[in-house]
């Protein structure tokens, strides 16, 4: 047996190990936990991985490379950087606009207006970078930006957007594109939550200077740990691979450059102030980090993309089905909103508790957690609640009085691909207990 024969028997063999060890177990109702997210999965993606480690190949390289490529495919977009988280992605798009290489890079002052409803690391790195965020309240269902609002946070420190797009749902994107084109803003899109959503048929992560992605577990697709840069630009393209490789100069793939880089002058470049010329592959160009990830993290994003059409069909089906079966309880429940040109991929189902309703988000929570069902509340809240935060350089675009709404009365629950009907059924019939009943019988 040569080499390629016994990896294909290797191969062979993880297929039937996948039908042995990762069989889902049989659903057991209120005995099953059904979390609000994770990986789905099959033998294929368990291949790749396999596939990928018997190359060795540890750093990013090839399936990294291939992956950039096949997720700027998907969004027509014209550069990919493939990171090692969603968080970091939002530190590399900020850093990226912040580089002395960006056309007119933003500096610490200016001010950044964003989403009071967020994730800390949508708003991190802003603050790490010495600007100043200006926090914008959502609307109470669709729990996006208010873009009714953002003309008013605007003074003449404004220099840029950081829209999240929360829960996958999409903000009134042609109003805020005017805002942009008008003011002459940066926009950087978070789509973490987000992939595949559609507004007036353009994807998310489509309108932006630059836009970011998540591939944790939860998300759409997953590589893990992952995350990715997107942008039509070529030169924010370099500065953010730049940003991600340690800050170096070098653009050239190490396994098909040859010994003199691609451009063939690997050990000509001048650096200002030294007499002779240096080696590129250490020429830095900008304060940078390391934020590479794994070359089998991308061999799975490879097989996980190929069955994002699947994972998509079957989001929008749950989500459908759980606002059918809870539309009846209105008077108790505000639920999820959105654009009627949006075509929106969720990733989660949120809900909001009516302050007058005959029960409290911690009792429906409570009920729900106890019959095996996860929940989860929507993120930070209010972003300037959280304890590490509180002290931070901001201001604020008016009151937030549909942000402290989130804060204290709204939660979600999953509708991932994780979910089949049983499953789903068992979610909606507990709801529906709760709910059917007046609520001192029902804790």
């Amino acid at each position: 047996m040569n080499q390629h024969q016994l990896r294909q028997h290797i191969l062979d063999h993880v297929t039937e190990y996948f039908r042995l060890a990762h069989r889902p177990p049989p659903f057991a109702p209120g005995e099953t936990r059904l979390d609000y997210g994770g990986r789905v999965y099959d033998e294929h993606d368990l291949i790749a991985l396999v596939d990928a480690s018997l190359d060795f190949w540890l750093t990013l390289g090839q399936n990294s490379l291939a992956f950039e490529e096949a997720f700027a495919a998907y969004l027509g977009a014209g550069h990919a950087v493939y990171v090692n988280s969603g968080s970091s992605a939002n530190l590399i798009a900020v850093a990226t606009l912040c580089s002395p290489q960006a056309e007119r890079p933003l500096q610490a002052g200016d001010e950044v207006i964003t989403a009071a409803v967020t994730f800390p690391t949508t708003v991190a790195p802003i603050v790490q970078y010495g600007l100043v965020p200006v926090f914008v309240d959502c609307e109470p269902a669709t729990y996006n930006l208010d873009v009714a609002q953002v003309e008013g946070a605007l003074s003449d420190c404004t220099r840029a957007i950081l829209l999240p797009h929360m829960m996958g749902n999409v903000t009134d994107m042609v109003r805020l594109m005017r805002i942009v084109e008008q003011r002459g803003l940066y926009l950087i899109e978070d789509t973490c939550e987000a992939m595949g959503t559609r507004f007036d048929g353009q994807l998310l992560g489509t309108f932006g200077h630059l836009s970011t992605f998540s591939f944790y577990p939860p998300h759409h697709i997953t590589t893990g740990e992952g995350g990715m840069v997107v942008t039509d630009d070529p030169a924010l393209a370099k500065t953010a691979r730049s940003l991600r490789d340690w800050g170096r100069d070098c653009w050239c793939n190490p396994r098909t450059a040859g010994p003199d880089g691609a451009c063939g002058r690997r050990f000509s470049y001048p650096i200002p102030g030294l007499a002779d010329t240096y080696d590129h592959k250490y020429v830095y160009s900008n304060v940078g980090y390391n934020l590479r990830p794994t070359d089998m993290q991308a061999a799975l994003g490879l097989t996980q993309l190929a069955k994002f059409a699947e994972f998509e069909v079957a989001r929008k089906a749950n989500f459908a089905a759980l606002y059918d079966a809870l539309s009846p309880y209105g008077d108790h429940l505000i639920l999820p909103q959105w654009d009627h040109r949006a075509d929106v991929c969720w990733f989660a189902f949120p809900i909001t508790v009516r302050e007058d309703a005959p029960f409290s988000r911690g009792d429906l929570v409570r009920w729900l957690e106890g019959r095996g069902i996860e929940t989860r509340y929507l993120m930070a809240g209010n972003i300037l609640r959280q304890p590490g935060f509180r002290q931070i350089r901001h201001r604020t675009a008016g009151d937030l009085p549909n942000t402290e709404a989130v804060m204290r009365r709204a939660f979600f629950v999953g509708i991932y691909p994780g979910l089949d009907q049983p499953r789903l059924d068992y979610i909606i019939s507990q709801f529906q207990a709760f709910l059917a009943r007046p609520p001192r019988s029902a804790l």
